[in-house]
């Protein structure tokens, strides 16, 4: 037995398919969880069978799983395919896989601005071509989720994420634009700070803080973005396409000074994490 959603109507997404990228942790699998309550059948990928394998078990037989890279052509056609071919159809695509690491301005260097952008940026839009082109034009219908980060007015130690997410707003309100003449929708959800898995790999001044610079005065839950999800993916979302949601606890509305209070460390310096023990959303 599947279970029922807490918010939404029994059947709200019956004989619908999804494809969540990074659908195996986190925000991603709590996004599966939901759209599977909804009735959808669902396809979660990532780079990681093994951990893709255990979020599948955990959430049901409605559930399968592709392994791939939204970073390269080839692995996004696939990831796109195995919907198609397991199930015939696609109607719901969220790029959700994404990801950045600490550090200040001054210290990133060429290749780590590159490597962002290429994952969150030119990933999004690899992924949301091959649905349109492959599954969703041809059927006349569609919709397409980008999952960005809140705060809007800048994150202190990830510019290189502000600068692709809000990429991806843009390349959002542009796609809506020019794809809703072929029925596919495209909206975008903006995620604030949430008590993830995730949050624990940047420094713990960072984390610890968190919470505190949200006028909520909580971290978010992992199953308030699924609800966000799944709204963007019913009918409502086709009224919304080009729009940015954003779910933050009120994160957008809030200012003062950098750094925040508790983000130094020890010695008095802004944390930088390192990057190569960063990992992807």
């Amino acid at each position: 037995m599947n279970p029922r959603s807490r918010i939404f109507a029994d059947g709200l997404l019956d004989g619908q398919v999804a494809l969540i990228t990074g659908g195996g942790t986190g925000l991603g699998k709590a996004a599966a969880r939901e759209l599977v309550a909804c009735g959808a059948r669902v396809v979660i990928a990532g780079r990681r069978g093994e951990v893709l394998a255990a979020a599948s078990a955990e959430i049901g037989e409605r559930c399968t799983t592709v392994v791939g890279d939204i970073r390269e052509e080839t692995e996004a056609e696939a990831m796109i395919e195995a919907p198609l071919s397991a199930h015939g159809r696609l109607d719901i695509l969220v790029n959700n896989a994404g990801g950045q690491y600490f550090a200040p301005a001054e210290a990133i260097e060429v290749k780590g601005w590159e490597a962002v952008n290429r994952l969150n940026v030119q990933g999004t839009l690899r992924m949301a071509r091959a649905a349109a082109d492959r599954a969703m034009r041809p059927a006349g219908r569609g919709t397409i989720v980008n999952v960005t980060l809140s705060p809007h007015h800048g994150l202190p130690g990830m510019v290189h994420s502000s600068v692709a997410r809000a990429a991806v707003e843009g390349l959002t309100r542009e796609l809506a634009a020019e794809w809703g003449q072929n029925g596919i929708t495209v909206v975008a959800a903006a995620a604030g700070h949430f008590e993830t898995e995730s949050i624990r790999k940047y420094p713990e001044p960072v984390w610890r803080a968190a919470a505190a610079t949200v006028p909520l005065q909580r971290l978010g839950r992992e199953e308030e973005h699924a609800w966000l999800i799944a709204m963007l993916a019913s009918p409502l979302g086709h009224a919304l396409r080009g729009s940015v949601v954003t779910l933050d606890g009120g994160r957008d509305n809030w200012f003062g000074a950098w750094p925040p209070p508790g983000l130094r460390d020890a010695g008095g310096e802004v944390p930088t994490e390192d990057r190569r023990r960063s990992q992807a959303r």
